[in-house]
């Protein structure tokens, strides 16, 4: 049998527009084996649980839709010439990993591409040992029926090292949660609720219900978080703006961040230097001039137990814009919820179904 010639033409977009490309991909190598990697550097340098990425097949390189250019593009150098980590200058999303120059190559995020559940095979987790914990790689076993390969590196190899997070305690010798981008240009600690925030009306209904000593979180999968992130699904977890340390005021600039208005209610803040999400804020969690409640993307924080903070963290089973994520993917959509389904059921014993906020 002899091998096609044909190709297909895929395209790639952030959410502002401002990275529009395309790539034509021999049909023989469809679909891209698309995998989620859960290491330190793909969660602290995206702020997802994990990155979604598919290596190009050889020869295959963007072609960039004007007035799109590399150049709207900022890159994030990894280790020691070992490539770059590209995100949107404007909003924030990620885009791809690249290849040193003298031998360049693209791993891009599937996440972007329209209609990716067509063209990309989404189905193996690499480093989720990681993790700590397992992470998503733990709720996300198989879908569309398939199991999901799971890689990790051989014990004892340099790739197998674990960036350790560390307790940490605040002035008045309590407890406090690091948050941190890849970079380490965004850096701040929070606290747990204190009496004063359980006390508050507004507040309260942020505070874990089943453990009043932890804030409530959940999955993501909405489509403009998806094109902010470059990811199928983000972690949030929801906090009073208030009592971040150091102090972050309103416009959510602390150290290197930059924001992005994606609509007239929402602000949206990320590292400029390596593309982290760091803020999700919408005008009706800012009720009055002394009340703001963020969404703090989970996957900076740096608990000590792994990367679900479950010493923090009471997670919601049910996915956030799951109806928005099945039209994008809805064999990955539809798996997640199970999964997220049966990993509550086994720490709480059951699935409670509840707004938050």
């Amino acid at each position: 049998m002899t091998e096609s010639n044909e190709s297909k033409t895929l395209e790639a977009k952030c959410y502002c527009g401002s990275v529009h490309y395309t790539i034509d991909v021999p049909v023989s190598k469809l679909p891209l084996l698309t995998h989620l990697c859960h290491c330190s550097l793909c969660r602290y340098g995206s702020g997802a649980p994990c990155i979604f990425h598919a290596p190009l097949p050889d020869g295959v390189k963007p072609k960039f839709v004007e007035p799109s250019s590399r150049s709207n593009m900022t890159s994030y150098a990894i280790g020691k010439k070992i490539g770059t980590w590209n995100f949107c200058s404007t909003c924030g999303c990620h885009i791809a990993s690249t290849g040193p120059p003298e031998n360049e190559f693209w791993t891009v995020a599937s996440s972007t591409f329209v209609n990716a559940s067509d063209f990309f095979d989404v189905r193996k987790h690499i480093f989720s040992n990681s993790t700590k914990d397992g992470g998503i790689a733990e709720v996300l076993t198989h879908t569309g029926g398939k199991e999901f390969i799971d890689w990790n590196p051989s014990d004892g190899s340099s790739e197998a090292n674990i960036v350790e997070s560390h307790v940490e305690v605040g002035k008045d010798g309590e407890e406090r949660l690091r948050v941190e981008c890849e970079c380490k240009g965004i850096s701040f600690t929070i606290p747990r609720p204190s009496q004063e925030i359980k006390e508050d009306k507004f507040y309260s209904q942020f505070v874990s219900h089943r453990d009043d000593t932890k804030w409530l979180a959940t999955f993501d999968a909405c489509d403009d978080c998806r094109l902010h992130n470059g990811t199928n699904v983000v972690g949030w977890m929801f906090v009073p703006l208030s009592i971040c340390e150091p102090r972050i005021e309103d416009d959510l600039l602390i150290g290197s961040a930059k924001t992005f208005k994606s609509s007239d209610n929402v602000v949206r803040s990320f590292c400029g230097t390596c593309g982290a999400t760091v803020f999700f804020s919408h005008a009706c969690r800012r009720p009055s001039k002394n009340h703001h409640v963020v969404d703090l993307a989970t996957g900076i924080i740096r608990a000590p137990e792994g990367v679900m903070a479950e010493k923090w963290l009471t997670w919601r089973a049910r996915l956030a814009w799951a109806d928005s994520g099945k039209r994008f993917d809805s064999e990955f959509t539809e798996a997640l919820q199970e999964g997220m389904n049966k990993w509550v059921l086994k720490r709480e014993g059951l699935v409670e179904d509840y707004n938050i906020g």
